[in-house]
């Protein structure tokens, strides 16, 4: 009996990837990443270059990505309906032969493979990879602690109504702000209006090629990649400890 294997592949930057999960994916036979239809796979490029020769790849491309609201019935019948076959597809396999699934960052934070791992259990053996969360490579790119003593940091999904981003943002000390794409004009108005603009930084391709690290305020523009991340970094509740 074979089993699936989820690798996290960390914030990007192959470099920064486990030895576990370097280890994995060298001698992985068939390798399975999720992607949007006629594009590579951000899985996939980190991984390039890493996969033997003769490895069997099953692209799992999403029926659909930002063409319809991600709260509406057809979007979550449509990704639901995706993931049941995936899923069904990977026990398959599992029952003769070791899958690998690749995911940036780690699976189990906000990772498209944890849709599948509630569908994999109890039908195949299921064994997860850790990797460093796409944010830390991110805040790492600023150069600057993300927070302090008994700083409170908050991860919010872009996403949320203005009110929730508000009620969020004025709460906490440090702020990680994901899902921006085309909510970061929503993003930058609930800072705006929290009195947080001045502080935030605007961090696209954390790690990889390309990479850009920018104070929010000074970013023009209504939108940004997929890969982007907000930050507010935590003053610190208590004083820094100094001779």
């Amino acid at each position: 009996m074979g089993r699936i294997v989820c690798a996290g592949l960390g914030p990007g930057d192959p470099d920064l990837m486990s030895v576990r999960s370097d280890r994995a994916i060298r001698s992985a036979a068939h390798v399975a990443y999720f992607r949007k239809k006629g594009r590579p796979g951000q899985a996939r490029q980190i991984v390039e270059g890493m996969l033997g020769a003769g490895v069997v790849e099953y692209p799992m491309e999403y029926p659909v990505t930002t063409e319809l609201p991600f709260d509406s019935p057809e979007y979550i019948h449509c990704l639901a309906t995706f993931y049941d076959a995936w899923a069904a597809r990977l026990v398959a396999l599992a029952q003769t032969q070791e899958v690998l699934v690749l995911c940036e960052g780690d699976p189990f934070f906000y990772g498209s493979f944890m849709h599948l791992y509630s569908r994999l259990q109890g039908r195949a053996q299921v064994d997860v990879i850790p990797g460093i969360p796409g944010m830390v490579g991110c805040w790492s790119a600023t150069q600057t602690p993300m927070t302090w003593g008994d700083d409170v940091m908050t991860v919010l999904m872009g996403t949320l109504p203005d009110a929730e981003l508000q009620r969020h943002m004025q709460t906490a000390d440090a702020l990680v702000i994901m899902k921006t794409g085309r909510n970061l004009p929503r993003i930058r108005r609930a800072l705006q209006a929290t009195g947080r603009l001045e502080q935030a930084w605007l961090v696209e391709r954390g790690t990889m090629p390309g990479q850009s690290v920018l104070p929010l305020a000074q970013v023009d523009g209504n939108d940004c990649p997929y890969f982007a991340i907000v930050l507010v970094h935590g003053q610190g509740r208590r004083p820094e400890v100094q001779e």
